[in-house]
């Protein structure tokens, strides 16, 4: 008869071999991503043209070109917390997206957005520096971040979701759709991950060396 030990360690054995396998899938802290729109099938993006109204912030978009690089996001952690390298983001936790090219962070505030008069969403910050108008809660199914699977991002000062309005720009952002802050949830609200540099610790694939980012089509 099996002891009770020996179950236990079975199991163990069971999860850690199931964790290795799936480590590929996950979103992890460090990666640079891009994010897609489920509704509208756009990536979420950047540039250094300001909003002629609300904050005159740094403005954010959406993009149909999936291989634009103003649309790389790298996931961070909460302000003045450490999100490892390569660790998968669990659901239910607080993130930060930092622009890749600009260094700004996505943000959100009680402006109303250029186009639809909803929430404005901006980039913010200098020298990588923000504040807690940049933190996002991911909303998911399961234990961690999936890639590849809907999630919903909810912004903490306000209680909005991420989203986009579906309205387009004009010149100098032709075609570009508005992205904004939503507090009704909609399929508008739907995001997964695109491409991007994917990182994982050598804790959750040892053939890997640590910290090794895995490429998927930029």
């Amino acid at each position: 008869m099996i002891s009770t030990f020996l179950k236990v360690f079975l199991l163990v054995l069971v999860f850690l071999n199931v964790v290795t396998g799936r480590a590929g899938q996950y979103v992890t802290c460090g990666s640079a991503i891009k994010l897609q729109n489920m509704a509208y099938k756009i990536r979420l993006h950047s540039h250094d043209v300001k909003y002629g109204s609300g904050s005159g912030q740094q403005s954010v978009t959406g993009t149909d070109a999936t291989d634009d690089v103003n649309s790389h996001w790298a996931v961070l952690g909460p302000l003045n917390q450490t999100c490892k390298r390569g660790e998968p983001v669990e659901c239910g936790s607080t993130v930060r997206f930092q622009h890749v090219t600009t260094r700004k962070f996505l943000h959100s505030h009680l402006f109303s957005s250029p186009l639809s008069g909803s929430q404005e969403v901006s980039a913010f910050g200098e020298n990588g520096v923000g504040d807690t108008g940049d933190h996002w809660r991911v909303v998911c199914d399961g234990d961690f971040w999936e890639r590849g699977d809907s999630v919903t991002l909810k912004h903490l000062d306000t209680n909005a979701f991420l989203a986009s309005s579906g309205h387009a720009y004009g010149r100098p952002i032709n075609g570009q759709l508005e992205i904004v802050g939503l507090t009704k949830l909609d399929s508008s609200c739907q995001w997964q991950t695109a491409e991007g540099f994917f990182i994982h610790t050598s804790n959750f694939n040892p053939k890997q060396n640590q910290n090794k980012p895995e490429h998927n089509e930029l």
